[in-house]
């Protein structure tokens, strides 16, 4: 019997990245998921969208970690990084719901969803057709920077640690 491959060693992750590039520092996810997907870190599969749907629950088959990543208004630091669980609940006047509703649908449908993060980014500036605000760039920075970390060691452990 051959020993595993590093790939298949690997925890499998899914991020998605949320955001409409069109909406200023709303362009933070999927920014971030461009250059998570140009570093191809083994094991992560990234999903974007403008916003989440209930289809996503289906994108979590097969993930030992899920992490949400979202530009954040109102957020103090330039980033934040915290556990969540899933929730039962859908949007009132809309299809798009928030990552716990996500993870909500998913144990509706599959049971128990895998263990899930949201990685939330600050940004100032949400208005159509704004650019990148300052802070936004550098939270974009920062944000490269621990999700090289996340991704370098994909382990429930691990990243609850980084939790705070």
């Amino acid at each position: 019997m051959n020993p595993p491959t590093v790939a298949e060693a690997l925890p499998t992750v899914v991020m998605f990245a949320v955001g409409n590039e069109s909406r200023g520092d709303d362009a933070l996810g999927p920014r971030l998921a461009r250059a998570v997907e140009q570093a191809a870190p083994a094991g992560v599969r990234v999903v974007g969208d403008f916003q989440l749907q209930i289809e996503h629950a289906l994108d979590i088959d097969g993930a030992d970690l899920v992490l949400f990543v979202d530009a954040a208004q109102r957020q103090d630091a330039a980033l934040r990084f915290v556990e969540i669980a899933p929730v039962d609940g859908r949007a009132a006047f809309s299809h798009a719901l928030a990552p716990a509703a996500v993870l909500g649908v998913y144990r509706q449908l599959r049971g128990t969803p895998p263990p899930a993060f949201v990685l939330g980014v600050a940004g100032e500036n949400f208005e159509l057709g704004a650019p990148l605000s300052g802070a936004a760039q550098a939270a974009e920075t920062a944000a490269q920077a621990f999700l090289a970390r996340l991704l370098g060691t994909p382990q429930v452990t691990a990243w609850r640690s980084l939790c705070g």
